[in-house]
């Protein structure tokens, strides 16, 4: 089969609601815990190749070297808007030392890195325009690299967020389109800060899936202390065709700041398939901060099937009959036994492990802040569990 066709078979399959759902493996009460395998901290202010570690949004295995690829959300502010690779051993005794590979610039289409945001000078093309970098794939298919980046909402600058593909060397290859709800309006689109967080390959490279970290200004008000929201999840083809949206929705805040009205925010830091031979399953990272609580993160596996394609409809808020997607809350990053729970923003599946379990990676991003961390850490999770 022409893997041109193949995401066709594979969407109708999606949409039409044509994959089976997995039988059940185990009865809740007898499931095995997910559990932590262990843990690194990466020095703040860390140099290398005369680049400051830090800001790293995402994580993802390369079973080409064995390595991960990771995305850095420096606005090109401290140095050249970038991504590193990285070693790190994973086994059933814990996690290793992680070792720094390389690094290079994200390019754009003139070969040139992406300029901060002081610099970005509007009358350029958008995709030549600063960027907010945050979560990278590695292509399974090329190996090359598919990335997003937010854009920019304020008074005075509109930019588009994007999906885009990279060389291994960070040179740029093309953009892929995104649905025209996804684009900067001064009053439509994403909210500042709360766009293309996560992207993951699926149905074994011919679809990508990708969603907003918060609801789209036409969807109705973020999330709060009483209530939680609907942000939107897109299916499109490796090629660029999108194919299908739907309703995910997110929880409340967990708590109230203190004191009353300080900063408080949640949102999807990042998505990724559960298991390729099937395009309806991911797992989602909910990440949250409160000020004067602290940082609450929470997976959970949802399903597509039989979820509404919501690809037309031009409101949530608005909407009736919507049903979303099916939600289930598989782990608390503060069950695990972690030495901190800090700003996660990254997952990905790695080795497998000898009894069968699968290990999941997640990685923090420290903001290039001195009272927070950057974190990787390794769990194990139970095949019953998925």
């Amino acid at each position: 089969m022409s893997p041109r066709v193949l995401p066709t078979v594979l969407t109708a399959a999606l949409i039409g609601g044509l994959v089976a759902a997995a039988p059940a493996s185990a009865a809740e009460s007898h499931q095995r815990p997910i559990r932590l395998l262990g843990e690194q901290i990466v020095p703040n202010s860390l140099l290398f190749q005369g680049t400051v570690v830090g800001g790293l949004s995402s994580i993802d295995y390369d079973p080409r070297t064995g390595g991960y690829a990771l995305i850095c959300d420096d606005r090109s502010a401290i140095n050249p808007a970038r991504f590193y690779t990285a070693t790190f051993p994973v086994s059933a005794d814990g996690v290793g030392p992680v070792t720094f590979t390389s690094t290079k610039p994200l390019l754009r289409p003139d070969g040139t890195p992406y300029p901060p945001l002081t610099q970005n000078d509007p009358s350029k093309p958008q995709n030549e325009q600063t960027i907010d970098p945050e979560e990278l794939r590695v292509d399974p298919w090329t190996g090359d690299y598919y990335w997003s980046q937010e854009g920019e909402r304020t008074a005075t600058t509109l930019i588009d967020p994007s999906i885009r593909e990279a060389r291994r060397d960070g040179k740029y290859v093309r953009d892929l389109p995104i649905p025209a709800n996804e684009k900067m309006t001064p009053t439509a689109g994403p909210r500042q800060n709360l766009v293309l967080e996560g992207i993951t390959f699926t149905g074994f490279g011919s679809l990508l899936a990708s969603e907003v970290e918060g609801p789209l200004l036409q969807d109705g008000p973020a999330p709060t202390t009483t209530t939680g929201a609907l942000s939107r999840i897109t299916l499109q083809g490796r090629y660029g065709p999108v194919l299908a949206q739907y309703a995910y929705p997110q929880e409340q805040i967990f708590a109230s700041p203190v004191p009353d009205g300080a900063f408080a925010t949640t949102g999807v830091s990042s998505m990724l398939a559960v298991d390729q031979a099937d395009p309806t399953k991911f797992l989602m990272m909910e990440r949250s901060f409160v000020t004067g609580v602290g940082n609450k993160v929470r997976v959970y596996e949802i399903d597509t099937k039989g979820a509404t394609n919501v690809l037309n409809v031009k409101s949530l808020a608005d909407a009736q009959h919507v049903k979303p997607v099916k939600k289930r809350f598989l782990f608390d990053a503060a069950d695990l036994g972690l030495s901190t729970v800090d700003n996660l923003e990254g997952m990905t599946w790695g080795p497998k492990l000898p009894n069968g379990d699968r290990s999941l990676i997640i990685v923090s991003d420290n903001n290039f802040s001195a009272t927070q961390v950057t974190q990787f850490a390794a769990l194990a999770v139970p095949s019953e569990r998925l």
